[in-house]
């Protein structure tokens, strides 16, 4: 015999956010080891001392931000939402289960409009890295690399074509270095290169005379035209 369920959604609980939140959940963990509370600092300079409406608490908006960058919330609107009914999300906030949420708006016009034109995302990216760092949570023994190219402000169809020498490679160099010294501790001869008194070969390169510095890119699937060369580590 199947027992009817009963529903429980009216009844009182007695219950804490701290109860809901599982042990191991990740905000607990950035709840632990990070402060967030010098963002009222850093953007105390943003808002008027003693005029207009209160406004909602900078920490706040940005733990907003962060939850919805962390866990990979698309939009403004998706983030209050999902703050709405995810009880770790209002315990990381500091919200209880009938605080007001900032809507979508607010969030966004803080962003778009007080924060724009200021450093204070990047402030609040080198504080969080150092507390991280200060923690041991990052240890600096891995380091990532990649690069991008970054379009010049030269129009792919202006340019003068330079020819220029193919020099050989550094790295050639210093292994025809390096079979010499082992041949005299040998007691043997070095080997003759005879191509150093020829004349290196040349290639065609174009130039832009309006950024000479830029080169100029082809590659399968990438824009043609000038370009610069970004790495980032």
């Amino acid at each position: 015999m199947l027992k009817t369920p009963t529903p429980f959604q009216h009844e009182l609980e007695m219950v804490t956010l701290e109860q809901l939140v599982p042990k191991d959940h990740l905000l607990r963990l950035i709840d632990r080891h990070i402060s967030f509370d010098f963002i009222r600092e850093r953007t105390q300079a943003l808002y008027c001392a003693d005029n207009g409406r209160p406004a909602f608490d900078p920490v706040l908006l940005f733990k907003m931000l962060f939850i919805g960058y962390l866990f990979g919330i698309r939009s403004e609107r998706q983030i209050v939402r999902e703050i709405e009914v995810n009880v770790a999300y209002r315990w990381f906030l500091g919200l209880r289960l009938t605080d007001k949420i900032p809507d979508a708006s607010t969030l966004s016009q803080n962003r778009r409009r007080r924060f724009a034109s200021t450093d204070i995302e990047q402030t609040i990216f080198d504080t969080i890295v150092e507390q991280a760092i200060g923690h041991g949570l990052i240890g600096g023994r891995v380091f990532y690399s990649d690069s991008t190219h970054l379009k010049a402000s030269a129009n792919k169809n202006g340019y003068d074509i330079h020819q220029v020498a193919q020099k050989p490679v550094h790295y050639l160099e210093e292994l025809n270095s390096a079979i010499d010294a082992d041949r005299l501790a040998h007691g043997k001869k070095p080997l003759s290169h005879q191509d150093d008194d020829e004349e290196p070969p040349t290639k065609e390169i174009k130039i832009s005379p309006v950024d000479p510095d830029a080169g100029y890119m082809v590659r399968d699937g990438k824009p043609t035209g000038f370009f610069y060369l970004d790495h980032r580590t």
